[in-house]
């Protein structure tokens, strides 16, 4: 990759003045920038300036690229970075914002196949933001209601924790007499901090957590807040190709009953690729977990022996506490196997998998994929959506909130904090990988937010 030295570059839309502000610097983000620039240039109604100060937007963001294997050049050769070609890997993931800092609109973006892996990234950047910025308007200001000197405490889920960072650290930007503190210990630690009285909201990836953990659900609130895909991760030494998982493959996997790589039942749905006669290591959450009742929902689906829950019983494997814990492990252990949520595979430059869909598709996990889902879903569960290009294992996931709330500042403030994350906080969840909710969804949850008493 070249470094390119640009200058800092603006385009301009009829009514719109959009500056390009410099990328995160991480490698290959030089590139990438230079790259959008060059895509921004060909749309027609664009023109380059070079002065920030004219601005009243602005684009910004950053990526990677790395190399996540090399391709033989000879195949009785395995791929090493001596006898084969290097293979990238990357992800671009921006946002507009306007003068005041408020995001409009985000997206990420990662290969679509071989090549120039910058050109590609930027291309698909611009065609988004090409067809998203005649339909991007100001954002609506931030509900007025009082805000008094506040301090809201949550905990739980490890699997949208990125955005809910992003979330409350944005809010308090906009309402600096509101702080917000979240704990992502896991949704079925941070639901039980929340029954115990310890937080004023828990979060988690599975409708049912509170009345799995003895709680009343009708004492409860769950409101959806994002999107998101649980993507298998692996560690194969070698092996450049993405891998190809049926249901049953992941669930022989994890039942410890698929030991090896090269086993037929892999074999048959990676036709092409070289598979080691390699050990499966196999990594699970140690954690009562969201995430593990999604990829375990998803198992239930292909074998009996699964039953979705927060904490399953594994039959096999090592134990890694949260997404993170999840991801590094994996990044330890050769032949190693795990489920993150989708920007943890992404951050951590992990390979991860595509998924056999109830459609007979093997599909991977992108913003595009999970809409999809989403699209083709009936009702609250999004596992194994029948529609065509669905990505099977994506979840909502949930704020968990006391339908009752004594404390009138605190009723005042969540009842803020919720309709400013239906409203401008949507916009935010793209440019972490996850998927802004539909707007039935939204139009449910106003009405909800009014019950909080």
């Amino acid at each position: 990759m070249i470094a390119l030295a640009l200058p800092l570059l603006a385009f301009q839309t009829p009514g719109k003045r959009l500056y390009v502000e410099p990328f995160a610097t991480k490698s290959g983000s030089d590139a990438l920038r230079g790259e959008l620039i060059s895509e921004l240039r060909k749309l027609s109604g664009v023109s380059l300036v070079a002065s920030a100060s004219d601005a009243n937007e602005t684009i910004g963001g950053g990526g990677e690229v790395w190399v996540k294997g090399h391709r033989s050049l000879n195949p009785r050769s395995g791929p090493s970075p001596s006898h084969g070609s290097p293979v990238y890997g990357g992800y671009l993931s921006v946002e507009l914002k306007d003068a005041n800092g408020v995001t409009l609109w985000s997206d990420l973006v990662t290969p679509s196949g071989d090549g120039d892996i910058s050109k590609d990234l930027a291309k698909r950047i611009a065609k988004h933001l090409s067809a998203a910025v005649a339909a991007v308007h100001p954002a609506e200001p931030v509900s007025s209601l009082p805000q008094p000197e506040l301090h809201l405490k949550g905990a739980g889920a490890t699997f949208p924790y990125p955005v809910y960072a992003k979330w409350f650290a944005n809010y308090r930007r906009a309402n600096p007499s509101v702080e917000i503190d979240y704990d992502a210990v896991g949704s079925e630690g941070g639901v039980k901090k929340l029954l115990a009285g310890e937080v004023d909201f828990g979060a988690s990836d599975s409708p049912e957590a509170v009345a799995g953990l003895g709680g009343d659900p009708a004492k409860y609130l769950l409101f959806p807040t994002v999107v998101g895909a649980v993507v298998p991760i692996v560690n194969l030494p070698g092996v450049s190709g993405v891998i190809q998982f049926t249901p049953e493959a992941l669930a022989g996997i994890y039942l410890g009953k698929i030991k090896k790589w090269n086993d037929p039942v892999l074999k048959q749905a990676n036709r092409g690729v070289n598979l080691p006669d390699l050990d499966i290591v196999v990594v699970h959450r140690s954690d009562g977990s969201g995430t593990s009742y999604a990829f375990s929902e998803f198992l239930s689906s292909a074998s009996p022996e699964w039953k979705a829950g927060l904490a399953p019983k594994w039959p096999v494997g090592r134990a890694a506490a949260g997404n993170d814990g999840v991801a590094k492990l994996v990044k330890e252990f050769g032949g190693a196997i795990g489920y993150v949520e989708y920007i943890y595979a992404l951050n951590n430059h992990l390979s991860f998998g595509k998924v056999r869909n109830a459609h007979g598709q093997f599909v991977e996990a992108s913003l595009e994929s999970t809409a999809a889902a989403v699209r083709s879903a009936d009702g609250a569960s999004l596992t194994s959506a029948p529609g065509a290009g669905a990505y099977p294992i994506a979840s909502f996931t949930w704020l968990v909130v006391p339908a009752h709330i004594a404390d009138a500042s605190k009723r005042t403030g969540m009842q803020a904090f919720l309709r400013w994350m239906i409203g401008p906080g949507q916009a935010q969840a793209a440019a972490l990988g996850y998927l802004e909710l539909p707007k039935e969804v939204i139009r449910r949850q106003e009405a909800a937010i009014a019950t909080l008493n």
